[in-house]
């Protein structure tokens, strides 16, 4: 059956025997683990909207190699309606759960190692755009999460990955078998690993000959032998241990990233996509750059509709709401929001179709999707600060709410508006707090900035894309120059 519902999702993790370590220990039962529990719950929502007839559209698609109806985050889009319809179910999303949701980066690989494959066997008859066809079907037909892993710890940037004094900084190819290879190394920044299935590894830059060992691309189990996950630091992230609700900001949802190390993991040939072309790694890199620079256009602004409406409520319950400078400042986020949503809605609208048959976003406005994306949510965040006011930061705990001996004192001084309850004004504050500035800031803030490339990788794409040579030659044509 194609499509899982959430608790059948959470089982199918139970199945697993991930090698996961938790503040230094290994963590045998990592579902039931309050540190991740909600960034479970996040990917959990993906599988439970998709039965939700109200959303049905958005979460889910047809296969268009077996017809099956498939969820949204396993398909490969088909139009540009798809690509429009992604961004629409991103944008959902962060509405739901004010945070990461982890399932984009794999689809986002899916649909770029799709259209490279093709074009790889197409000059080379390599072989490989079947076994990608034949691993998509699976992940389809068992509705699963996939982790994109694309990022390397990279080590001395100023050096190929050959050339790093530690080989290992690269993820690459050690060995060669005849029933597949052996990889060594390491993928950092990994969104939602604990929460996945599947990995899909692709090569973190464009490789030229010297680098041919680290033009890699496969897909194994999360519980390959071998793969060892390193669970990420978030700000604030030990209040999940702490057992209360308020403190956390966001109690039911979150993200998660970790270091994945390849310790010498084998491969089987039916599950390589790539090894050694490293002609086709840039394009690869791009591709998939491209699409997830468009998916920003939709989660961004759904965790940030969530923002700018704790900053409204904020001012409801500061008795503020009134006040013309925070009428306009709430203008100004919804007009950065907006404005984000429209970049990503544009690149969509505006793709067209590959060499394979699948669709790829427009490439120029996509990274001008991100680069926007690398600056506004930074304002919208500081707009949420400004307009929240200082308690968000410099409020008692939880547990002094609670208590016995100093609780009413928290609810006489933090008292705001008329009628509203101090726990109403707290749980928002501490959620302006988690957004911006704690576990959640990961997946909204620091994200915005780093993911799916530096802002200079953008910019490099945007100079790419945009060929200066014709907008001269308007010019030239208006002004009669030969």
């Amino acid at each position: 059956m194609p499509l899982k519902t959430g608790n059948e999702f959470v089982e199918s993790l139970r199945n697993l025997n991930l090698e996961v370590y938790i503040f230094g220990k290994r963590e045998e039962n990592t579902v039931d683990h309050p540190m991740v529990v909600p960034s479970m719950n996040s990917v959990k929502i993906t599988y439970d909207l998709a039965h939700d007839p109200a959303y049905e559209d958005l979460m889910t698609a047809k296969s268009h190699i077996t017809g099956n109806k498939i969820n949204r985050f396993t398909h490969i889009h088909q139009s540009a309606d798809d690509l429009v319809k992604k961004i629409k179910m991103q944008r959902l999303l962060g509405q739901k759960t004010a945070s990461c949701f982890q399932r984009c980066v794999g689809m986002d690989a899916l649909n770029a190692v799709y259209s490279t494959t093709f074009d790889m066997d197409n000059k080379l008859g390599t072989g490989y755009f079947d076994k990608l066809k034949e691993f998509l079907v699976y992940v389809q037909d068992n509705d699963l999460t996939v982790d994109g892993a694309m990022t390397d710890p990279k080590g001395d940037r100023s050096c190929a990955p050959s050339k790093q004094e530690d080989p290992d900084l690269f993820l690459r190819v050690v060995e060669k078998r005849e029933d597949g290879i052996v990889v060594r190394g390491a993928k950092a920044h990994q969104t939602g690993i604990v929460n996945s299935h599947e990995i899909l590894v692709m090569p973190t830059m464009s490789m030229k000959e010297d680098d041919k060992d680290y033009a890699v691309c496969f897909a194994v189990p999360t519980d390959t032998k071998g793969i060892k996950i390193i669970y990420g630091r978030q700000a604030s992230d030990t209040r999940k241990l702490e057992g209360g609700e308020i403190d956390t900001g966001n109690p039911k949802f979150g993200g998660h990233e970790a270091l994945v190390v390849f310790e010498d993991v084998f491969v089987p040939n039916n599950r390589v996509f790539m090894c050694g072309e490293y002609a086709f790694s840039g394009t690869l890199v791009e591709r998939f750059a491209g699409f997830h620079r468009q998916s920003y256009g939709g989660c961004k602004v759904g965790v940030g509709d969530v923002l700018i409406g704790a900053a409204s409520l904020m001012s409801d319950y500061n008795g503020a709401a009134a006040a013309s400078h925070v009428k306009d400042k709430i203008i100004e986020m919804i007009h950065l929001n907006e404005t984000l949503y429209s970049c990503g809605i544009a690149c969509s609208a505006e793709g067209r179709p590959t060499a394979a048959g699948s669709y790829e976003i427009d490439m120029l406005l996509a990274n001008v999707c991100k680069q926007n994306v690398t600056r506004f949510p930074y304002e919208i965040a500081r707009l949420a600060e400004d307009i929240s006011g200082g308690i968000f930061v410099t409020m008692p705990s939880e547990q002094d709410l609670n208590s016995p001996e100093v609780g009413a004192y928290i609810r006489k001084y933090y008292a705001g508006a008329k009628g509203v309850p101090v726990e109403h004004r707290i749980k928002v504050a501490r959620l302006v707090e988690n957004m911006t500035l704690g576990a959640a800031a990961v997946g909204y803030r620091t994200e915005s900035m780093h993911g799916a490339g530096s802002p200079q990788a953008q910019r490099i794409m945007i100079s790419r894309q945009s060929d200066l040579e014709a907008k001269k030659n308007l010019v030239k044509e208006l002004l009669d120059i030969e």
